[in-house]
């Protein structure tokens, strides 16, 4: 470990992803966010075709999550316009597009909001190329991570196109972490969206990290109806991301099933039992590491 603090790479989408940082950002050293850009509907998805950038809303809300303390700007970044041609976007959505314009670079844009709000972590995308997730479900082929997120009984996820890179700085951030922690979140359209390109499979698989996984606090319908902990980790081993530890809360309505994966079945909520809580997480991933 760097020092006595950890470094830790948090992978998958928006709001899990952003919960994960948030409760990293208290024992880790150096703290990154491996962020999905497949999302196409809301703000994300009309920026995306009206501008021909990436899905920026996930970055936005995990650049929220390491911003500095009681910062007004990260505040303003999740301000949602309601009237007129603005209405439904958000303003941090539109800083960032502005940004990645200016600076004619994806990573650099990112990094220059991350500046601007004082942030304690870097935010990466999981790859600098637009990409369309594709599922394979009993129904046939689903395009469109909407379309995707409606759909039942999913067997397997992929982008379009397969060969998008990471950046290279995700890539020798996962190889050089402590701790890599996968989601929560939609585990088919967040993050399966981001831990599938290619180069994160694969530099997940090469390093040395322990890989956790935290797993929703209950299925997802249509998503993951039915689904157990167990099931969540075998999509994941189905596409090629194998881990060590699972962490869960069976309290909150999800089965655990059988899985020969060690599992860490602890309270994760507090007042909103509907979200996890950070600092209840933090307990919980710190404590792997001890």
């Amino acid at each position: 470990m760097s020092g006595t603090r950890p470094s830790v790479v948090a992978i998958g989408g928006g709001h899990g992803t952003a919960v994960t940082l948030r409760a990293a950002r208290c024992y880790a050293g150096t703290l990154t966010g491996v962020v999905s850009v497949a999302d196409d509907g809301g703000s994300s998805g009309r920026l995306r075709e009206l501008l021909n950038v990436v899905a920026v809303g996930d970055i936005r809300k995990c650049l929220v999550a390491v911003a500095e303390e009681d910062s007004v700007l990260a505040v303003a970044f999740d301000r949602r316009f309601d009237e007129g041609e603005l209405a439904g976007h958000a303003l941090g959505n539109l800083i960032l597009a502005g940004l990645i314009d200016v600076t004619g670079d994806l990573v650099l844009g990112v990094r220059e909001a991350a500046k601007l709000l004082g942030a304690c972590g870097d935010i990466l995308p999981a790859t600098t190329e637009r990409v369309v997730l594709k599922a394979e479900a009993a129904e046939g082929t689903v395009a469109g991570q909407v379309a995707v997120m409606g759909t039942g009984d999913i067997r397997a996820v992929s982008l379009v196109p397969g060969d998008a890179q990471p950046p290279p700085l995700a890539v020798e951030r996962i190889a050089g972490a402590d701790q890599i922690v996968i989601g929560p979140g939609s585990l088919f359209t967040s993050v399966l969206a981001a831990v599938a390109v290619r180069g994160i499979t694969e530099a997940v698989a090469s390093s040395a990290a322990q890989v956790v996984y935290v797993c929703n606090l209950r299925p997802q319908v249509p998503e993951t109806e039915g689904f157990d902990v167990a099931a969540h980790v075998a999509a994941l081993a189905r596409h090629d991301v194998d881990v060590d530890v699972v962490v869960c809360d069976s309290i909150e309505g999800m089965d655990i099933g059988v899985t020969d994966v060690s599992v860490l079945d602890v309270p994760l909520t507090g007042d909103n039992t509907l979200v996890h809580s950070p600092a209840k997480l933090a307990q919980a991933l710190s404590g792997l590491l001890a």
